[in-house]
């Protein structure tokens, strides 16, 4: 057991859990690790199975679920979902706090906000920044949105499912961290799949290709890094110096990966996209300015 696990196993306070994807039950798992009754609720019972061995209570319905724990923590598919299970457990909510950890708009988590408060129950938003595997472990973090006293009152338990991040009071901010993280981390996947696939048609195997690739992307942060301790500084500031690369150098090498892509027959709905950010750039006239310039079509699409 971890520090962090043996600190708070004194505060075992009643947790509910609902929703057990992968997700919910390494949540579930951990808690019941560090100490927690955790009462777990699931519309497919049979996924409650290992956890109930584990030593969670299965609820019959969400309402005893809710009843069970004053913090309620949802791991669904998206808010739609909530609304779906909570509907006939309202009248349970009030004086509990949900923690929705389900990914979906930052629109729709502020309108889940006020429908939670609409039902005298309190409301964190969370974006959990591991796989399910790494849940409970130091490398675990979860950013969270909304009231901070709330966050500090159940501190203990969700501090055991990764390292909490509080962005500010704002509802939809955790959805909106976590949707920017997952746009660079989903663009990074289509791009290691669309480079693999280039690489085949030239008889190269995945098992070849992959790892000289992923090392590649692991490079990415430190080219970016390189010389500037604050690349985003620049940004802010709304310069775009091209001293060390160019809308013009990054949109030539866009233009021969949508040609190459072309002649091998590959989808081209990434390589297209991406060469018209620099397209755009060029056309507003920043051919000389910083890749980063790319930026002002992205905020102002046309």
């Amino acid at each position: 057991m971890n520090e962090r696990q043996n600190h708070t196993t004194r505060q075992n306070s009643a947790v509910t859990m609902i929703g057990l994807g992968p997700m919910g039950q390494a949540m579930t798992r951990t808690l019941l690790t560090a100490g927690h009754p955790v009462t777990v609720w699931n519309r497919t019972a049979g996924r409650a199975d290992g956890v109930v061995a584990g030593g969670a209570t299965l609820a019959a319905t969400p309402g005893e679920a809710v009843e069970a724990g004053d913090l309620v923590i949802l791991s669904l598919t998206g808010y739609r979902v909530m609304y779906d299970v909570l509907d006939s457990a309202t009248a349970s909510l009030a004086g509990r706090t949900l923690v929705n950890l389900s990914s979906d708009t930052p629109d729709r988590t502020r309108e889940a906000a006020t429908w939670a408060a609409g039902h005298g129950a309190a409301f964190l938003t969370g974006g959990v920044m591991v796989p399910a595997p790494m849940v409970g472990t130091e490398a675990a973090h979860v950013y969270y949105s909304g009231c901070g006293e709330v966050l500090e009152r159940h501190l203990a338990a969700l501090t055991l499912l990764g390292t909490p991040k509080h962005l500010g009071e704002d509802p939809g901010l955790a959805q909106m961290m976590y949707q920017a993280q997952l746009t660079v981390f989903l663009t990074t996947l289509s791009g290691l799949m669309h480079a693999t696939a280039m690489l085949g048609t030239a008889g190269m195997k995945a098992g070849e290709a992959l790892p000289v690739l992923l090392s590649s992307a692991d490079s990415i942060g430190d080219i970016l890094r390189a010389g500037e301790e604050n690349p985003g500084a620049a940004l802010d500031a709304g310069e775009y110096p091209g001293d060390l690369s160019t809308v013009t150098m990054m949109g030539a090498t866009s233009d021969h990966i949508v040609e190459t892509s072309t002649s091998l027959g590959l989808d081209l709905a990434l390589p297209l996209a991406v060469q018209a950010h620099y397209g755009h750039a060029i056309e507003n006239g920043h051919s000389s300015d910083n890749w980063t310039r790319i930026i002002d079509s992205i905020r102002a699409p046309r």
